[in-house]
């Protein structure tokens, strides 16, 4: 990847990321929860949504190590579960804002270039691209049932009562695992990203 497209990348990254944790609050909101407001996180400006790791770091590490994806994440944005009107589905809600905004996105941008790729320059066929692909993988990537993930609060809403214990101990070790899940099962999982962004735009990923 050459500078300019990967600085384009980050930025499309950073800006994803950051939508999708804006979402988080706004879904909280919605349901009864000001804490993200209170907080000052229902901003685009990316300051206060930097994870040092996940903002910096790991994109940083992928980056100088050749990884042909590129992923990261921000801060999460804060909410008291116990505030929402719906304490049924509300965590489950709240939790899937974030992967469904990324999935609109990505089928916004896609739409387009499925059908306007030819009236459009290459230059901006490439950024589209790359929002699409970006806007899929964070989706894909954040419903992974994996604690602080958004598919585990998704996965503990479906859950019994009774399987608390479980959620707890995931939670206990859930950073080694998003590594471990990052570092040597991703590659795994990462085609399907390629398959869905051809599916919604019509071009060989």
């Amino acid at each position: 990847m050459d500078p300019t497209s990967l600085i384009f990348s980050i930025i499309i990254l950073l800006l994803s990321v950051i939508i999708h944790e804006v979402s988080h609050g706004y879904a909280a909101e919605a349901l009864g929860d000001p804490t993200a407001r209170y907080a000052g996180r229902l901003t685009m400006n990316p300051i206060p949504h930097l994870d040092l790791f996940g903002s910096i770091l790991l994109p940083f590490l992928l980056v100088i190590t050749g990884s042909p994806f590129l992923i990261g994440w921000a801060k999460p944005v804060p909410y008291n579960p116990y505030n929402l009107r719906n304490q049924r589905w509300g965590e489950a809600i709240v939790a899937g804002a974030g992967p469904a905004v990324n999935i609109i996105i990505a089928l916004f941008f896609g739409l387009i270039l499925r059908f306007a790729t030819l009236s459009l320059s290459a230059s901006l066929v490439s950024i589209m691209s790359t929002i699409v692909i970006i806007n899929i993988l964070l989706a894909v990537f954040n419903l992974v049932p994996i604690p602080p993930l958004d598919g585990s609060k998704i996965l503990f809403s479906i859950l019994p009562y009774g399987a608390r214990g479980i959620r707890f101990g995931l939670e206990r070790y859930g950073f080694v695992l998003v590594l471990i899940f990052v570092f040597f099962l991703w590659q795994y999982v990462s085609p399907v990203i390629f398959h869905i962004f051809s599916f919604i735009t019509g071009i060989q990923g």
